[in-house]
């Protein structure tokens, strides 16, 4: 029997080179290619498990010179699978846009025209990465939960507290803040930890199979159900079943899971017989499902339902030197799994670091230290070597546009600055790129999130969309 090959899937416009990159890297890989974000998400739904590493060029049709197509491609392709590993295709290996696209989850980024044996060496290594994540397995008492901030230590006791209920948890957080861990330790820490424990991407699975997957089939119910299955709620037993990305959730099966949520009945799709479970429901979303609610997304009474107990996972950047902490623990972790020495940051690379405001979060956060014990292992990395790995363009955009005020007047004192300098200053240019700039910020923080971005900058969703639409077209 033929050894399984790990799934690559390479989404790049330019036929010259996906037809390269195929012939060379199919002798090591399952090569499956798509030309657009909509080719890549039909793709995925119709492959049985999710590709193990991607290869995402930034410049996708219908946006080819710009990446906000490859952004999109990235945030689905971690939630259609959290540990994927991203390789970033670029023609500018110092693009902005780059770290940005690794700011989101992406692990690395490959130069165009690539050489082919540095890049299956990388995709390689990165599987190995992968490897050890997907065998670790957190021996502390907090079950991997790493920080000693009140944010996190409150986290935690919530989910001491919560965890023997049989109600309904939802999960709430940014994308890479660690949500599915969050959800196992719910599991872990409850009377139920001998039971099995089930998760479901529902980013992941096919409106048209959702039903099947969840609840099962009988045989013939549909083309191709040649045999009954159970599904995962059959499965899970009296365990944990984990919803990941329950937004994504089609509104016909948000009304079936209300349903079990409720009762505890469901039916096998092509059968008539009620079932019971008795599973416990655990559900996550990085999306703002109160405002899904309003938009009629989402079913006001199943958020009610799954809202019984709600956790929020704070976003790294609010959790202080816990950063640190995270950087310690990961530093000595990926080195003796990978047979490397860790690295040393020094003072200003170390106040770099806690400066960071980390828009992808402990994902993110991983990544960036993977990368510094591949380039710098056994050595003290400082604040320039460290800079390259980081997104500052956030940053740098407020520094430019918008410095820090702590009170009006030190707006009037900038304004002074500014117009002493400045020959002719255009006050509605000056507003518009303010406004830019913090539109920007907030887009990136919330990865392209609309609403949370409006929320954010305190107008409504729709304000928000006409203002970006003027600045696209000024």
């Amino acid at each position: 029997m033929a050894e399984l090959r790990p799934v690559l899937i390479i989404i790049d416009d330019d036929p010259l080179i996906t037809d390269t990159l195929h012939f060379v890297l199919s002798k090591h890989f399952e090569v499956c290619v798509a030309d657009s974000r909509a080719q890549a998400k039909s793709l995925l739904r119709q492959l049985e498990e999710p590709p193990s590493l991607a290869l995402v060029d930034l410049g996708l049709p219908p946006m080819q010179h710009k990446p906000d197509e490859g952004f999109k491609m990235i945030g689905e392709l971690l939630a259609h699978s959290p540990s994927m590993k991203i390789h970033v295709l670029s023609g500018q290996s110092d693009d902005v846009n780059v770290k940005h696209a690794l700011a989101l989850g992406a692990l690395d980024f490959i130069p165009k025209p690539c050489d082919v044996e540095r890049l299956k060496e990388l995709l390689l290594n990165s599987l190995k990465v992968q490897s050890v994540e997907l065998t670790e397995k957190p021996e502390d008492k907090n079950g991997g939960m790493i920080g000693e901030s009140l944010p996190m230590q409150t986290l935690i006791t919530q989910i001491r507290q919560f965890a023997d209920s049989p109600f309904p948890v939802l999960i709430e957080g940014e994308s890479g803040s660690g949500k599915e861990r969050v959800a196992s330790n719910f599991h872990r820490f409850s009377k139920r930890a001998k039971q099995p424990y089930l998760s479901i991407n529902c980013a992941a699975i096919s409106p048209m199979l959702a039903e099947s997957i969840l609840f099962g089939h009988a045989k013939g119910a549909f083309t191709g159900a040649n045999t009954a299955n159970a599904g995962y709620f059959e499965d899970v037993n009296e365990g944990t079943l984990f919803l990941d990305e329950i937004g994504e959730l089609p509104l016909e099966m948000q009304a079936k899971l209300l349903r079990v949520l409720e009762n505890g009945e469901y039916t096998r799709v092509g059968e008539t017989q009620v079932r019971k479970s008795k599973a416990r429901v655990v559900a996550a979303t990085n999306r703002d499902l109160r405002a899904e609610v309003r938009a009629g997304n989402f079913r006001s009474d199943l958020y009610h339902r799954l809202g019984v107990f709600a956790v929020k996972v704070p976003p790294l950047r609010d959790l202080g030197e816990d950063s640190l902490i995270l950087l310690e623990h990961f530093n000595a972790f990926y080195a003796r799994e990978t047979g490397q020495q860790t690295f040393k940051l020094d003072d200003k690379a170390k106040a770099r670091w806690l400066s960071y405001h980390f828009p992808g979060n402990v994902r993110e956060l991983r990544n960036i230290i993977i990368r510094l014990i591949a380039k710098y292992a056994g050595q003290t990395v400082n604040e320039v070597q460290l800079s390259a790995e980081l997104d500052l363009s956030c940053q740098n955009e407020l520094d430019g546009a918008a410095p820090v005020m702590s009170n009006t007047g030190d707006l009037s004192s900038y304004a002074m600055q500014h117009l002493q300098n400045e020959a002719n200053v255009s006050l509605d240019q000056v507003l518009k790129s303010w406004e830019k700039a913090y539109v920007d910020a907030a887009m990136r923080i919330t990865h392209g999130n609309l609403s949370q971005a409006a929320k954010m900058l305190g107008i409504n969703r729709t304000t928000l969309y006409s203002r970006i639409q003027l600045q696209e077209e000024s």
